[in-house]
């Protein structure tokens, strides 16, 4: 015999028993002399072994040994320890005879047994065989023959051997093969929620411990409901030995619960619950789910306040149930004698609510703020400041009028505000009227020299006079109730005209004059006056004391001044003043400097025109500029004088019939001379600059 054995093959000869082992993965197998004719009563075996996870194939390249009937006299037998795969003999197959062919023998596991055998004596010359082997790798996971091999989820196979794995949320056991879950642990705190076994309705994994906790506060109870469909393994005469659900409620325990018939519903009386689930490694049933539900302790019936109401309305309130006590629009909830939009109670554990309902108090939008310069009026006779109550605003007639002219009736609304339809919240403001004496003239002024002014006819002129003397030296024009108007030059010291510099040391100290209003008598004194103390003196910041360029000043009183019927501010001016325009000067100045009047004086002259008014002044090396007004006659003879300084240029308005400041005496070449006329700061021109320094806009 020769045996063709390949690198890998380790070979041992029994010789006793002529048995030959094989553990190459592959190799070849000849009888004895092959090609030559093989010895008589001959007997030789292979056994073939290659590693776990192969089989072997066998197929025979050349088959030539003495045909007989059922093979009884040469063969070539292949088998394992459990069966016989085949038993060949001759060349060809007969009815009696077979022979290999293109036919492959593959072995059920890794070993394969290869036995040649020929009796005593061969008539005729047969060559034998020629046979190959190989391992073959066995593919575990299409070949289900053996449950044990079946893996729970997805099989991989190798080379020589195959492993598990578990779909997601799964892990694989220790036997490698079966696939579990982690559920160990699984806490559910919500007052309702669904619990079941996993990838329910889909069975359930096997070598599983799961545990499911329901944890409520003391005073809910937990009642558990199974659904219809479940499907627990059973057996038949022992009661759920494989596969069970127990359920511990405090000191009560339920089942185990196992088979096809739902447990239905279980009120545990507890407000903890645990759920153990127990499969073994076996099995494929649907599995359960339950949903779960808690009830509370009740708490008593709720009565909404007086005017108020409870959200949300239900017959049967109870533990930690909450309520919401609210008032109707107009009221508010009193709790511990603070105002609340709303209040909160819950129901106890005890069967208590946490807290009385309290009582619905009606809004009081107290006392209105007051109106300066105005009056307040209830809408009844007891000044209620309830909900829905009404008052009106008025302003001081005739010295103060309502901006915005609105309906000024303000109501108390839901939210204890006083309120206007037009305004909301916000206040109107009495501002004070202007342009309007109370006393009109009864007669023209005499044009000649000028005349008295009749008391309270100008109403808004103010007096400024030296504290210890008491002498008059420059006059003003009131504007609203605080500020008044009046010349730059009026408010420091004579400066030096080869250096003109206006600094804090060459302004006159606010405290070293008064402005008084109300005035119409020179050095006596009115019954009428104000007295006042300047609290700011604010010079235009153009102001040139040499040329008298913005001659034009404001100064702050330390207190409103009281509107009356000798005491009333002037309009600031809405348009440029017209040349040829009437204008009235009033002032107390020295008349042609002679001496002081005994009253104030006042005289009615024309605007002139502003390059007539310059020729006047060319031989004198006078500039008149733009921001300068000139008011006069040609022939002289009226105008403004020392002391009139900083007194107003007021024009009356003959569509709205108001008086408006259209200028401030500034300067001019003596009193009322022959082409001389009087020249005035002109107001319009420093109209943004007022508004803006003293808040007055009108």
């Amino acid at each position: 015999m020769r045996l063709v054995l390949p690198f890998s093959t380790f070979l041992w000869l029994l010789s006793d028993a002529h048995v030959t082992l094989l553990t190459g993965m592959f190799g070849e197998i000849q009888t004895p002399n092959f090609p030559e004719s093989y010895p008589s009563d001959s007997e030789r075996t292979w056994n073939i072994t290659v590693p776990e996870g192969f089989r072997l194939k066998l197929y025979f390249m050349h088959f030539d040994l003495e045909p007989s009937y059922l093979c009884e006299y040469d063969y070539a037998k292949v088998e394992t320890d459990e069966q016989v795969l085949g038993t060949f003999c001759g060349k060809d197959s007969t009815d009696t005879e077979q022979a290999p062919g293109q036919r492959v023998i593959l072995s059920p596991g890794n070993c394969l047994s290869i036995t040649f055998r020929s009796d005593f004596s061969n008539e005729e010359r047969f060559t034998g065989f020629d046979a190959h082997y190989s391992a073959v790798d066995i593919d575990e996971c299409a070949d289900r023959s053996d449950e044990d091999l079946v893996c729970d989820h997805y099989c991989h196979n190798y080379i020589g051997g195959f492993y598990c794995s578990c779909r997601f949320g799964y892990l694989l056991h220790t036997d490698n093969r079966t696939c579990k879950v982690e559920c160990s642990d699984n806490l559910f705190t919500q007052r309702s929620g669904l619990i079941s076994s996993a990838d329910f309705p889909n069975p359930y994994p096997k070598s599983s411990d799961c545990l499911y906790r329901i944890e409520l506060e003391e005073g809910f109870v937990i009642n558990l409901q199974f659904e219809d469909s479940f499907d627990v393994e059973d057996h038949p005469d022992v009661s759920c030995p494989y596969d069970y659900i127990k359920i511990k409620a405090g000191r009560r325990e339920f089942g185990p619960l196992c088979g096809e018939k739902s447990p239905g519903r279980i009120e545990t009386g507890s407000s903890s619950v645990q759920i153990l689930f127990h499969s073994d490694n076996s099995g494929e049933n649907g599995g359960w789910r339950l949903s779960f539900t808690v009830t509370g302790t009740s708490c008593p019936d709720l009565q909404a306040p007086l005017n108020g109401k409870i959200e949300p309305t239900q017959l049967k309130y109870t533990f930690k149930d909450q309520a919401v006590i609210s008032c109707n629009p107009g009221y508010h909830v009193l709790k511990d004698n603070v105002e609340m939009n709303s209040f909160q109670i819950e129901c106890r554990k005890d069967g208590t609510w946490s807290n009385q309902i309290p009582p619905c108090q009606i809004v009081d939008c107290k006392l209105p703020k007051e109106l300066e310069n105005g009056f307040i009026a209830f809408s009844t006779v007891n000044n209620f400041t309830t909900y829905q109550s009404s008052f009106q605003y008025s302003c001081r007639q005739p010295y103060y009028t309502m901006i915005p002219n609105i309906t000024s009736v303000y109501t108390c609304d839901g939210s204890g505000e006083w309120t206007n339809q037009e305004m909301g919240a916000k206040l109107p403001v009495c501002q004070p009227v202007c342009g309007l004496p109370r006393f009109s003239r009864t007669a023209q002024p005499r044009i000649s020299r000028g005349s008295s002014a009749q008391k309270g006819i100008s109403p808004w002129i103010a007096m400024f006079s030296f504290s210890q003397s008491g002498r008059p030296f420059c006059g003003g024009s009131l504007i609203g109730n605080r500020w008044i108007v009046t010349a730059a030059h009026c408010l420091h010291q004579e400066l030096d005209q080869e250096n003109p510099v206006l600094n804090s040391s060459s302004m006159f100290n606010p405290s070293s004059f008064k402005v008084i209003l109300g005035k119409h008598r020179t050095m006596r004194k009115d019954d009428t006056e104000q007295a006042f103390q300047a609290k700011h003196l604010l010079v235009h910041p153009d102001y040139n004391s040499k040329t008298f360029q913005y001659d034009i000043a404001l100064v702050e009183l330390s207190d409103k001044a009281f509107l009356n019927d000798y005491v009333m501010p002037i309009c600031l001016p809405e348009e440029p003043v017209q040349t040829e325009d009437s204008v009235l000067v009033s002032g107390w100045g020295k008349q042609f400097l002679t001496r002081l009047p005994e009253v104030l004086m006042e005289v009615e002259i024309p605007v002139v025109d502003h390059a007539v008014c310059q020729a006047g002044y060319v031989a004198m090396n006078r500039l008149v500029t733009e921001d300068m007004l000139c008011a006069g006659e040609k022939e002289g003879g009226k105008d403004a004088c020392s002391g009139d300084s900083g007194g107003p240029m007021a024009t009356l308005s003959q569509h709205k019939k108001r008086w408006y400041l259209a200028g401030v005496v500034s300067w001019g070449v003596g009193c009322g001379e022959n082409d001389r006329y009087g020249v005035y700061s002109n107001v319009y021109k420093s109209l943004a600059w007022i508004k803006e320094k003293s808040g007055v806009l009108y």
